[in-house]
């Protein structure tokens, strides 16, 4: 009686297990069995330790190793023997009894409507199916690095008024050019806090439980980066108790220096500058607060870092190199906010930036923008203008198809007090600028900041920014014009983070608009291709075994030019 029992019994295990059934996923063998077993003795019906596997069907069958039920029984069945081949992880031991969710799941899912069945996850793979293999398919094909998407660098031909890219590096300069060019790789990359994971969890209900572990993501982040071996890092959602306790020592051990700024309120994380000591000094660290408690627009707790760095090789450049960081707020119906939040970052450029003769040194910035390609936050950083007059909140980031947010923008968009002008610049460092600049006439000073303060009274419904700047990424593969992806999750798959660069003027990298740039800047060499939506869902989409966050790392390989 006992054997035709088992399968009913266990199909209601299956509901209480969300861990997929897989002899492969194997864990260090000396961690204790209690973690990844459940035994006979919470089982009155099972005569022997039972590991229980999930994701069940109805056509469930005992695994092969098993073999025949009684030949099992019968069998000399060690436990030792057992657990070198195989060990099945259960990865949540607060799992309730049946039709329950797990505690901390079910905290941060209240008040939300979502009831997500295994038959509901079903439907979602076959829906799928056109542009993401069944986790069984990928199991099956996966190799000893299980999981993996292969993504090359593209490096961009020296000598062509055509852009042209090669996924392999040319030697194209001679010992002497070598010697007087300073060359350095910059990462951008949201790592996914593990608190806003959790409270997000609807958006990670492809993903098998275990992978969401900060124990298994955070080891996978760090050989990412290891492996990566960027010059700068400007990482994203950097959960500040993991960042006081690992990750910051585990950088530093890597040859990095760290600077962080965490979100202000109570939210848990924020923003990190890391350089490699060997490459660059730290001339000076800028964190920028978007938080302002006496204006109300400005009641959001997203934050910036602008870092002034010192090539510590000698080249004929000499030049610094202005490095800044950011996560503007997500919401796609405040448009306002977003380009406030903007603008007080690029103010703060524009007061760390300024050299000596008055010209900008080269600027990179860096971040998860929450906003799309084309949209009208992209075309204000890329084209230094935007004429927001009559455009609505929720069609500034284009996160939308169709936005909800119809309210128009206000003209200005933010208060006066605010001390910002529509130039993007802080209105008292204009004047401080001027004597840097050298402006000896204190009536002329007088008259230069009166035509500021003027200038900003005015109702200009025209921002403007005095960079010349540049994407990395192109955005769209140009033989297919297939759009690249930076995040992908249960919801969606886009570009939201970007590496923009002020480019040299005969950078043949650099896009329509960047040609004016001032003497010197940046030339791009090279950057880490980006991955379609359907090269993604292969893997399962975002996080998965090998990629622990739901975004991708950006890298991006530049070189000084002389001024």
């Amino acid at each position: 009686g006992r054997p035709s029992m088992l399968p009913r019994h266990v199909q209601r295990l299956g509901r209480d297990w969300i861990t997929h059934w897989n002899g492969s996923q194997i864990l260090a063998l000396n961690s204790p069995v209690s973690s990844c077993m459940r035994w006979a003795g919470q089982y009155p019906w099972a005569s022997f330790p039972l590991p229980v596997p999930v994701d069940f069907s109805a056509n469930w069958r005992l695994p092969p190793f098993f073999g025949p039920w009684r030949q099992f029984q019968n069998s000399s069945w060690q436990l030792d023997n057992f657990t070198q081949s195989s060990c099945f992880h259960l990865p949540n031991p607060s799992m309730k009894s049946e039709g329950e969710e797990p505690l901390t799941k079910k905290r941060r899912l209240s008040g939300q409507h979502d009831t997500s069945a295994p038959e509901e996850e079903a439907n979602f793979s076959n829906q799928k199916e056109a542009s993401c293999l069944s986790v069984a398919q990928n199991e099956e094909k996966r190799s000893s690095k299980k999981g993996t998407i292969k993504r090359h660098w593209e490096y961009f031909c020296q000598h062509s008024k055509t852009m042209k890219i090669f996924e392999n590096k040319e030697i194209d300069q001679s010992n002497t050019e070598s010697e007087a060019k300073f060359d350095f790789t910059v990462m951008s990359y949201n790592i996914l806090s593990q608190n806003l994971l959790e409270d997000n969890s609807h958006l990670y209900k492809h993903c098998r439980q275990r992978l969401l572990f900060w124990t298994y993501r955070f080891p996978n982040i760090l050989q990412e980066i290891k492996q990566l071996d960027a010059d700068v890092l400007c990482l994203q959602e950097v959960q500040e108790d993991h960042y006081r306790t690992e990750i910051k020592s585990s950088l530093e051990s890597l040859g990095y220096h760290c600077e962080y700024k965490m979100r202000t309120g109570r939210k848990p994380d924020g923003c990190a500058i890391c350089f490699k000591t060997s490459k660059f000094s730290l001339i000076s660290s800028n964190p920028v607060e978007f938080f302002r408690h006496d204006i109300p627009l400005l009641d959001r707790d997203n934050v910036g870092l602008v870092l002034l760095l010192q090539p510590r090789f000698h080249c004929k450049t000499n030049a610094a190199v202005c490095i800044a960081n950011t996560h503007l707020l997500y919401n796609p119906r405040r448009g306002d906010i977003k380009l406030t939040q903007l603008a007080m970052l690029l103010a703060e450029i524009a007061s760390v930036a300024p050299q000596k003769d008055g010209t900008f040194c080269p600027i990179i910035i860096c971040g998860d923008f929450n906003s799309v390609p084309g949209s009208p936050l992209y075309r204000f950083i890329k084209e230094g203008k935007l004429n927001y007059e009559g455009l609505a909140i929720g069609k500034v980031s284009g996160q939308e198809q169709f936005a909800r947010g119809q309210r128009i923008l206000s003209i200005p968009i933010w208060p006066k007090k605010l001390g910002i002008s529509q130039n993007c610049v802080y209105e008292i460092k204009q004047q401080q600028k001027e004597e840097n600049a050298g402006e000896k006439l204190e009536a002329a000073k007088l008259d230069n900041t009166q035509e500021i303060v003027i200038a900003s009274e005015k109702l200009s419904s025209k921002l403007q920014h005095h960079f010349k700047l540049s994407s990395v990424y192109s955005h769209y593969f140009p033989e297919t014009g297939i759009p690249e992806v930076t995040t992908c999750h249960s919801r969606s798959a886009v570009t939201v983070d970007y590496i923009f660069y002020s480019a040299a003027n005969d950078d043949t990298a650099a896009q329509s608009g960047a040609e004016d740039s001032f003497h010197g800047g940046l030339k791009l060499l090279g950057r880490l291709a980006l991955l379609t939506e359907k090269d993604l869902w292969t893997v399962n989409g975002l996080p998965n075994e090998n990629n622990s966050s739901d975004h991708l790392p950006l890298l991006a390989e530049f070189r000084l030019m002389e001024r």
